[in-house]
């Protein structure tokens, strides 16, 4: 089984939904309530195991009743937590999560920064049966560490490159596959237009680049060529952990050995039937539904 190593962020989602996004300083009612798992590498790999890959996650949590329920919840979609560190004295992270009727979100996180950031205590060598490792941007000794493990072995390195990106450019040098959020790309190269910015961080990187845009597909360079990938079109009901679904489904498909053109549209199958499906992790979708979408899509284009 194709197996992927997920370094950084695991939280716990507290999320309210309500008709429209706050505006002010005031009391208001939720219409529900759900407490769900989240962080962008622990979601990345349940979609890796929903999508039929093997996923390992390394994250640090603090010692905590909070801890017992993000590992509970990962291990029963099938995500080896071998390597999630409990730190004495520390708090989990958390986070508020506001999703409208649209399906948009507000997140307020805290993450404790006192938590120890050194990554030796990760493996010094990749395992034998890694195919590939994906790290986010909250944890970046972790992320460098994994990067640097991957590049030694030879197996695709994926940097999640959504905010904050270290401004040092030391994570993007270290990466084979660079996937940027809007937000991501924006605030690392002070440039709002995802385009310019793309070449512009193309030319700082050997790294295959990229940028998520939501709604509007995805932008790759292909050979110095700016290609893009459209959206599918589906029903939102909600947004949250469809970037997080959109990576892993990336490194699942990189590490299988697509092209990264391939994996990107493997990716946006896979994050469009997040956002159809909501529900949390839950609704991440499986292998079958991806390529069901890729195949529909395909054959409307030919008719």
């Amino acid at each position: 089984m194709t197996s992927v190593l997920c370094i950084g962020h695991a939280v716990q989602d507290f999320v309210f939904s309500i008709d429209t996004m706050p505006r002010a300083a005031e009391k208001y009612r939720a219409s529900a309530f759900e407490s769900i798992g989240g962080g962008p590498a622990a979601t990345a790999a349940v979609a890796i195991a929903r999508l039929g890959g093997a996923a390992k996650l390394a994250a640090r949590t603090g010692d905590d009743a909070i801890a017992d329920v993000l590992v509970a919840e990962l291990e029963a979609y099938g995500v080896d937590c071998s390597l999630v560190r409990r730190f004495e004295n520390h708090t989990s992270s958390l986070s508020a999560v506001i999703v409208d009727k649209d399906g948009e979100r507000l997140i307020v996180n805290y993450l404790d920064y006192a938590l120890d950031a050194t990554a030796a205590w990760l493996p010094q060598l990749l395992p034998d049966n890694i195919d590939a490792v994906l790290v986010d941007t909250r944890w970046p000794e972790g992320a460098l560490h994994g990067l640097q493990l991957a590049r030694r072995a030879g197996v695709p390195a994926i940097l999640d490159a959504d905010v904050p990106v270290p401004a040092d450019g030391e994570l993007l040098r270290a990466a084979t596959h660079v996937a940027f959020s809007e937000t991501g790309l924006s605030e690392f190269c002070g440039d709002a237009d995802p385009a310019s910015a793309l070449r512009t961080v193309d030319a700082s990187t050997d790294a295959w680049c990229c940028v998520t845009l939501g709604g509007e597909g995805t932008l790759y360079l292909s050979d110095g060529e700016l290609c893009s990938v459209a959206a599918h079109k589906v029903q939102v009901r909600d947004t949250l952990g469809a970037g997080d679904a959109w990576h892993g489904a990336f490194a699942l498909a990189l590490a299988e050995g697509q092209t990264a053109n391939d994996a990107t549209t493997f990716a946006s199958a896979a994050a469009a039937l997040k956002v159809r499906n909501g529900g949390g992790r839950a609704g991440c979708p499986n292998r079958g539904d991806v390529e069901d979408l890729i195949q529909q899509e395909l054959t409307e284009n030919i008719s």
